[in-house]
């Protein structure tokens, strides 16, 4: 990666009128923005399905797209919606947050319809739509069937449906297929809708020089169609449920640990079939995006395994992962790949190796910095190949953090910066790593925003609450794209 920088903002914070930010006009304009200012990335969020609790970390599919994020403008360009079937619809009328328990029943019936229209117009028969499904056809058969089925449960988990169908008996699988045969293609021809605005959008990115960071969780969900599909991928009981579930141990920042409760791999499993799924996975995710982070990466050498009736993650224990095999396997099959490791956390000896053989960019987090000692988080002592943030979406913003630190980190963090008094801590903090040693620099956009606390995107280990910030249509002003400008100019990342 060339020296550089970017901005980390996921979709979802977009601003319009659809209660949540969309493939549309803004995410467009959003790209306009990075081109101004001479930024080369757009950092997203897992563009997955979300399900209790909001996260895009806890999704479905590994593969399905996040339905919300379809544009009711660009349906109605293509006449698959009129005006009036979205434009007085409520989506809230907060449009600083998502409501994502308002959007989840407000958002459905219009799809409908534009699925109806669709079809109407024979548009399954259409050959955008017939290869669309033939390439996909290994996973959207299955997440079809997935969500039909869950959604005639009243959206139960697969663990909680009749038996028969629960163990995909190939009576059960028939009948709800045929019984289920209108709701299967609705799921289809949504998922067409999601990747058909997705890649225009990446594509108008990738023609104003801006490359797309995207996302990928380590674990998926267990309540997933993979779960449901494929047991044998993970540790499962003879019921196919889960014996043990992925979280974290004690750290600074938990006394208990935490507890994620997603499936854990068999990995034993998925080295025998020479690791075909996550080859899969990753060339699939880079149709998607330029680069992918991969979320938790020391969970590939070793991972917290907690024991699935536990009443806490300190219950849990190492196992040990695929390490350097599995990136070998990747690297045979894919070639070069363009690789974020997430590898932050408990870091031993062991990960390092694992991160170096594969020649991947870690990432480096400037507000763990200021502990009062010298810090592998202070710039001076960050490697060319890292990606430099202030924060992550699971951290405070900047301005939050500066405000809930002792005061001798707020003294260190202003002296080590060398804080002028014309300037914000937020903007301090941004050009602390924007003059680092790091290839990329990615700001948040809370952070060129100068917000608090009230714009977090995430608080690990909480339930509600979370994931739903969105930016204000007026957010981005002249002043702040002169700013950012400059400081990419000043510090050698511009991107011509």
């Amino acid at each position: 990666m060339e020296r550089a920088s970017g901005v980390l903002m996921h979709v979802s914070s977009l601003p319009n009128q659809q209660g949540i930010g969309t493939f549309g006009k803004s995410a467009f304009q959003f790209v306009d923005f990075l081109n101004r200012t001479k930024q080369r990335y757009w950092q997203i969020l897992p563009l997955t399905t979300t399900s209790y609790g909001d996260s895009p970390y806890q999704s479905f599919s590994a593969f399905a797209g996040n339905t919300h994020f379809i544009d009711f403008e660009r349906l109605q360009e293509q006449g698959w919606l009129a005006a009036e079937d979205y434009q007085s619809v409520n989506f809230g009328d907060d449009h600083s947050k998502v409501d994502y328990g308002l959007i989840f029943y407000a958002r459905r019936p219009i799809l409908e319809k534009a699925v109806q229209n669709f079809l109407a117009a024979d548009g399954q028969n259409s050959e955008t739509f017939k290869v669309f499904y033939s390439e996909n056809a290994f996973w959207l058969n299955d997440f079809c069937d997935y969500m039909a089925i869950k959604e005639s449960f009243d959206l139960k988990p697969w663990y909680e449906w009749d038996e028969p169908i629960r163990l995909r008996e190939a009576q059960a699988l028939e009948e709800y297929r045929e019984k289920l045969e209108n709701e299967r293609m609705y799921h289809a021809v949504t998922q067409f809708f999601f990747f058909q605005q997705w890649m225009d959008l990446k594509e108008y990115a990738n023609q104003q020089n801006v490359l797309i960071i995207g996302d990928m969780p380590i674990y998926v969900s267990g309540d997933s169609v993979e779960m449901w599909c494929t047991p044998q991928y993970f540790k499962v009981d003879d019921m196919n449920l889960p014996t043990v579930v992925a979280g974290c141990p004690p750290d600074a920042f938990t006394d208990e640990g935490q507890w994620w409760g997603n499936p854990i791999y068999n990995w034993d499993y998925m080295k025998e079939d020479n690791y075909q799924w996550w080859v899969t996975r990753l060339k699939e995710s880079l149709k998607l995006y330029d680069y992918v982070r991969i979320d938790h990466f020391r969970g590939f050498e070793s991972f917290w395994q907690i024991p699935k009736d536990a009443t806490s993650a300190r219950s849990g224990e190492w196992a040990q992962g695929p390490s350097i095999e599995l990136f070998k396997t990747l690297k045979e099959q894919l070639g070069e790949v363009n690789i974020i490791a997430e590898d932050l956390g408990f870091m031993t000896d062991e990960v390092i190796v694992m991160r170096e053989y594969t020649g991947f960019p870690g990432m480096k987090i400037l507000q763990f910095g200021f502990s009062g000692m010298d810090s592998v988080d202070l710039p001076h002592n960050y490697d060319r190949n890292t990606i430099a943030y202030v924060g992550t979406h699971d951290n405070q913003t900047g301005l939050g953090w500066y405000h809930s630190a002792g005061e001798g980190q707020q003294r260190q963090c202003e002296s080590y910066l060398h804080k002028k008094e014309n300037e914000t801590i937020a903007q301090a903090l941004n050009r602390g790593i924007a003059a680092s040693p790091s290839h990329t620099a990615i700001y948040t956009m809370q952070d060129l925003l100068e917000l608090g606390d009230e714009a977090r995107m995430n608080r690990p280990n909480t339930l509600g609450g979370n994931w739903d910030w969105r930016m204000s249509d007026s957010a981005i002003t002249e002043n702040l794209e002169n700013w950012l400008r400059d400081l990419s100019e000043t510090y050698f990342r511009a991107h011509h």
